[in-house]
């Protein structure tokens, strides 16, 4: 499988990237849309939560209900990445262990996380029966 997309920058710091039939727009200097590093840190989520709900599924946990991450991303002196930190708000009941081990599913799950060097994987805390 290939993942195709074409990005263009017709002036300044603005991408518009096309993926299949969806139009991303990222900035740079964050004014036309969210910065590359705000991009990447919303992706990393938005693989995660679906990667914690697979996790949760061969957990035995069928229904997590709503799941809420809020992102920390902190950034260098030359605006790299340096860190990640995932707070997972999980609306169903799971003890700490449980959550444990569906974080640990997860992290094997999401691509993103994957393709991440393993100093910027997410720093993951969590509650659970938060809704």
């Amino acid at each position: 499988m290939t993942i195709e997309v074409t990005s263009t920058s017709e002036e300044g710091y603005t991408t518009r990237s096309r993926v299949g039939d969806f139009e991303l727009t990222i900035d740079a200097t964050g004014e036309d849309g969210p910065d590359p590093n705000a991009t990447l840190i919303a992706d990393y989520a938005s693989c995660f939560i679906p990667a914690f709900r697979v996790g949760g599924q061969q957990e035995g946990f069928d229904d997590l209900g709503r799941i809420d991450v809020d992102v920390e991303g902190d950034l260098d002196e030359d605006d790299d990445l340096t860190a990640i930190r995932f707070h997972i708000l999980v609306e169903a009941d799971l003890s700490d262990d449980e959550f444990d081990a569906v974080v640990e599913r997860a992290e094997g799950i999401c691509h993103v996380h994957t393709a991440l060097r393993e100093e910027l994987h997410a720093e993951i805390t969590g509650e659970t029966d938060a809704f």
